[in-house]
């Protein structure tokens, strides 16, 4: 298939190829930052209520279940360097619908459009990044996925300080997410060309056959797939429910104002960031199945901190908690989805698409809760999918792969 985890290694190429996929990780977070720090600004924009602003952000999710489903046909058809080309390119024109709509057409239509184009667009470069992640961590021997994701991260923390000042200076969001788009245009050109166009397997170095389609669709009926799917469904929706609702949830209960809200969602991203960034030694040495609990558990305090406690210096710990304990299940899950090279990209798919169930489910379901309860206490729900995703934890325990160092 043309996105397979494994190429022939060669030092200075597989160098170049790791290097662009860092820089891929950053621009997707770096789009998903910018309209996810100014939700309050749209909503402000476009009057909003909190259950209206759920269903914006449905459009977000739907866009992304479409992009899912196709996203492994996609990438057997462009293959992973043109997806992730053309996928940037897709949200870069995204962001510019979602700004003009807010700020210049005042269209709740029009920003869904253009949330739904942002999620099918992302979605796909998600799996094709993460395949070309898992396919360079196969290559080197040991756990880099955490920082791969780090790298989006960091993206993340770029795109919320650069929105939180944005914010703060009332600067419009049309114009704010105009100047993001000709970044992310600008990346689409030039990250994606150190990526191989071809790929083979690590042993070999002959090129890896293409996956029927039959057998892609197979992969979901794979019991350990779905259940690793299960962990990326508890730990997107702890990790998203954080970007779609935090802020709004320390404006309307806490009484933070926008710009203040927008700095603590700053934290809980470099809070994951960090998570992310120490995660791949504290994996290879305990294990995929004890670092899911173990983060799983974090999570769930830090979460409990936040809903409970009015605190606000506590409850910026129970953010850092949060975004430690949301930072790891979903490389994890990436990375046991693609323990087979050859139907990586399948699998990778399968999961993230069982994962990204929590954005289609959980922005109008925290929303309609959130009506009635709150916002911070619709987010009680997050601790069910904690739970499922820990009871799942066995699912993705590594299996033998054939790895060679660099």
């Amino acid at each position: 298939m043309t996105t397979s985890p494994a190429r022939t290694a060669r030092p200075a190429h597989a160098t170049a190829w790791r290097n662009a996929t860092f820089a891929v990780f950053a621009l997707n977070g770096l789009g998903a930052a910018t309209w996810v720090i100014r939700i309050p600004a749209i909503r402000d924009h476009l009057e909003l209520s909190t259950s209206a602003v759920g269903y914006l952000i449905f459009g977000v999710s739907a866009g992304s279940i479409v992009g899912l489903l196709l996203a492994s046909h996609v990438i057997q058809w462009l293959g992973g360097r043109r997806s992730i080309g053309i996928m940037l390119t897709v949200c870069a024109v995204a962001l510019v619908v979602i700004g003009v709509g807010t700020s210049v057409i005042g269209s709740f239509a029009v920003v869904v459009a253009g949330m739904a184009l942002y999620g099918f667009g992302s979605a796909i470069c998600d799996v094709a990044m993460n395949v070309e992640g898992a396919a360079v961590e196969k290559a080197i021997g040991r756990t880099i996925m955490p920082l791969f994701h780090a790298s989006w991260s960091a993206g993340m923390v770029v795109g919320t300080s650069i929105g939180t000042a944005a914010a703060f200076a009332g600067i419009d969001p049309a114009i704010h997410f105009s100047v993001l788009a000709v970044l992310l245009l600008i990346g689409a050109a030039f990250a994606p060309r150190a990526i191989p166009r071809v790929a083979t397997h690590a042993e070999t170095g002959e090129a890896v056959e293409h996956v029927s389609f039959r057998d892609r669709m197979g992969i979901w009926l794979e019991p350990r797939t779905l259940a690793i799917g299960l962990i990326a469904l508890g730990m997107a929706f702890t990790e998203g429910s954080a970007g779609d609702w935090l802020s709004l949830g320390l404006v309307d209960d806490r009484g933070l104002e926008n710009g203040q809200a927008a700095a603590l969602f700053t934290v809980f991203t470099a809070a994951m960031m960090v998570g992310r960034l120490v995660g791949g030694p504290l994996i290879d040495r305990l294990g995929r199945v004890a670092m899911v609990r173990i983060t799983g558990a974090a999570a769930a305090v830090g979460l409990a901190l936040v809903i409970f406690v009015p605190i606000i210096p506590i409850a910026v710990v129970g953010i850092v908690l949060w975004g430690l304990g949301a930072s790891l299940g979903f490389p994890i899950a990436m990375s046991a989805a693609a323990d087979e090279p050859a139907r990586a990209a399948a699998r990778v798919s399968a999961v993230a698409t069982v994962g990204y169930c929590a954005f289609l489910v959980g922005p109008p379901l925290l929303g309609v809760v959130g009506e009635h309860v709150g916002v911070l206490n619709a987010l009680l729900i997050v601790f069910g999918l904690i739970i499922l995703a820990t009871l799942a934890a066995p699912a993705a325990r590594e299996r033998a792969a054939a790895r060679r160092p660099l």
